[in-house]
């Protein structure tokens, strides 16, 4: 018997082999596409701009934009207003987190709260939330305040949605077992609603970071000073274009940066979820 055990795992052993081999060679593929799009589309930029075809306050070439970040790093400026905007919309982003989260549990198990804030969500939730940012500017300045408030008051929307969803999906089966179990409401809404939500509340928390990120730069923007959206428009008054350029792929860099971290921040929450077995 023991034998015939021993045979069936060396059968398997090249199976096993082949799959991670397989899954090698798809990750591979999958990060070599990305990288070679993103290298077509510079090599593209720094041609075109090269060409002739526009003058370098258009268009400045990819490698002087780089030079730009590299001198704005080694003389600091970078790093202050990287680290203002990170501040302002990461500041906003856990606010909105915790604040949508409570509020979207507490519309799923109360009923008033839910009668009160279903009709504000619904309407809000479609409309550009930027549009009170002149209000905000007027009721609480141009400090971070305001920046951090027009954050919080745009992504929140998506996560209470998301919480929302995640707890209305929660399966009646599991809350009827734990209730005859003798769970209370509160052991309830931790150890069985939240866990059971947490794949839907993540893909809010997906979506209101970029918001986050997106709404800071904007208001950075209209309000001015220090921070990445404060340093492209100051640059574009000075008719700097390397400047203007510069912040873009700054912003582009830090977004990207930020939603690969939330991915992985996702896997690893969810590392007993379906979803993750099926990406390994």
């Amino acid at each position: 018997m023991a034998r015939v055990e021993d045979q069936a795992a060396l059968a398997a052993e090249p199976g096993d082999l082949a799959h991670e081999r397989a899954k090698g060679l798809d990750a591979v593929f999958r990060l070599g596409a990305g990288v070679f799009s993103i290298l077509v589309l510079l090599i593209a930029w720094e041609l075109f701009a090269r060409s002739g075809k526009v003058t370098p306050f258009m268009l400045p070439p990819f490698s002087a934009v780089v030079a730009r970040i590299y001198a704005d790093a080694v003389g600091g400026d970078l790093w202050i207003n990287l680290g203002l905007t990170l501040y302002r919309a990461m500041t906003g982003f856990c606010i909105a987190t915790v604040g949508g989260i409570a509020l979207g549990a507490a519309m799923s198990r109360i009923r008033w709260v839910h009668w009160f804030f279903d009709p504000i969500i619904s309407v809000g939730f479609p409309m550009p939330k930027i549009a009170f940012l002149p209000v905000i500017m007027l009721w609480l300045g141009l400090y971070d305040v305001s920046k951090i408030s027009i954050v919080v008051f745009d992504a929140i929307f998506p996560v209470v949605t998301a919480t929302l969803g995640g707890i209305a999906g929660v399966e009646k089966e599991l809350l009827w077992s734990a209730r005859n179990m003798g769970a209370n409401e509160r052991q309830l809404m931790w150890q069985i609603v939240l866990p059971a939500a947490l794949p839907q509340i993540l893909t809010g928390l997906q979506v209101a970071l970029p918001i986050s990120l997106i709404v800071a730069i904007v208001a950075e923007m209209a309000m001015g000073g220090y921070g990445l959206g404060g340093a492209m428009m100051s640059a574009s008054r000075f008719a700097d274009s390397r400047g203007v350029f510069a912040g873009i792929v700054e912003i582009a860099i830090v977004g990207y940066v930020l939603i690969k971290a939330m991915a992985l921040i996702r896997r690893r929450l969810l590392a007993w979820h379906q979803e993750t077995a099926e990406h390994n």
